[in-house]
């Protein structure tokens, strides 16, 4: 758990840092990992048109990263369940530090920063207990591990930090093992959920689906305005049941469940790699790389656009509508029309496609 005074050195300590700031960088909006031409994979940062403002390579593949909210500093996860994280100079690319998973743990491959960027929170399995934690390191003390907080869940994959510090989980609600590599433990007995959690473990908020929706993995985050979030889900039974993937919540209102026409939610085939809002925080989407495509929807639900593209599951806030990323190398802006903004031939892009807030 980490205490009022921890919490509060963190903050003082953020003014004896150095003050490199993102555009030293090259000032890119986006990161993504992929996998090269070569076998090998790397981050990326991203500019605003689609061009490569930095390469630095990583040990292995990637899946999401957390980017530090103002020093040029990203954290690179390994894949689910992974077992290690590096922190990067996205300056000069060297590795700050190699973060390790605490025996008996994994990471879920996602992370974010609180205390103005001091602590970074890391999303982990208990796998004997199967009891989702989050890890916090410091990044004054040169990215030690100084606590842990429950998720109050199971099987947590995406956290992210609203204002006040305070993280959203989405527990998956079943278990993983390292030892059983992309195997659901536990399936019948899910329970998701979405909890809203202090930097101190106390529980805030949760909510859970109705009984009949319980196979719905919740897996990732994005938020609107006014406190909305909205969570993406990955169906765990029949992808032909055409059931709700994505929903919209705000504490002390009921949750949301998407309009989608059920041709297009049984075309989903029940699985959303990525969801985020634009960067008015009034449209979402998510992504099926499944089903080959994009849903677009209002801040209420309302389904507003379908956009197709093979393999597609990155999405991030670009300046008009969204970036987009593909496992064929394309990097696009979706608004009314969707354009190509780059092609790497040959390289892979994986899952998420992180905005850089600086």
């Amino acid at each position: 758990m980490l205490g009022r005074r921890n919490f509060l050195a963190a903050l003082a300590a953020g003014a004896m840092l150095p003050r490199l700031s993102w555009a030293d960088a090259g000032a890119p909006a986006i990161l993504g990992a992929a996998r090269e031409a070569d076998g090998g994979y790397a981050l990326f940062g991203i500019g605003a048109d689609g061009s490569d403002r930095f390469r630095i390579p990583l040990p292995s593949r990637g899946h999401a990263a957390a980017a530090h909210p103002t020093a040029p500093e990203a954290v690179a996860f390994a894949r689910s369940p992974g077992t290690f994280a590096v922190v990067l100079n996205c300056v000069t690319g060297a590795v700050i530090a190699r973060l390790d998973a605490p025996e008996g743990r994994h990471f879920y491959g996602h992370g974010t920063f609180i205390a103005d960027g001091e602590i970074l929170c890391t999303s982990e399995n208990d796998y004997a207990t199967g009891q989702g934690r989050i890890g916090l390191w410091s990044r004054r003390e040169n990215w030690r591990r100084v606590g842990e907080i429950a998720t109050h869940g199971i099987g947590p994959h995406e956290i992210k930090r609203m204002e006040g510090d305070v993280l959203v989980a989405a527990n998956g609600g079943y278990r993983s093992d390292p030892a059983r590599p992309g195997e659901k433990l536990d399936v019948a007995q899910m329970r998701p959920n979405l909890s809203y959690i202090s930097p101190d473990g106390e529980l805030l908020d949760q909510i859970e689906l109705d009984a009949d929706l319980r196979l719905n993995s919740i897996r990732h985050i994005a938020f609107g305005q006014d406190g909305l979030v909205a969570f993406g889900m990955q169906w765990q039974g029949d992808p032909a049941d055409g059931v709700p993937l994505l929903g919209l919540h705000r504490r002390g209102e009921p949750v949301r469940l998407d309009g989608m026409p059920i041709y297009e939610a049984i075309a989903m085939q029940g699985y959303v790699g990525s969801v985020a809002f634009d960067a008015d925080r009034r449209r979402v989407a998510i992504s099926s790389p499944r089903g080959g495509r994009v849903q677009v929807f209002d801040d209420h639900g309302t389904h507003l656009q379908t956009i197709l593209r093979e393999d597609v599951c990155g999405i991030a806030p670009a300046p008009h509508g969204f970036f987009l990323s593909d496992g064929l190398g394309g990097l696009m802006q979706a608004d009314n029309e969707l354009r190509p903004l780059a092609k790497a031939r040959q390289r892979a892009w994986d899952h998420h496609l992180v905005p850089v807030h600086a």
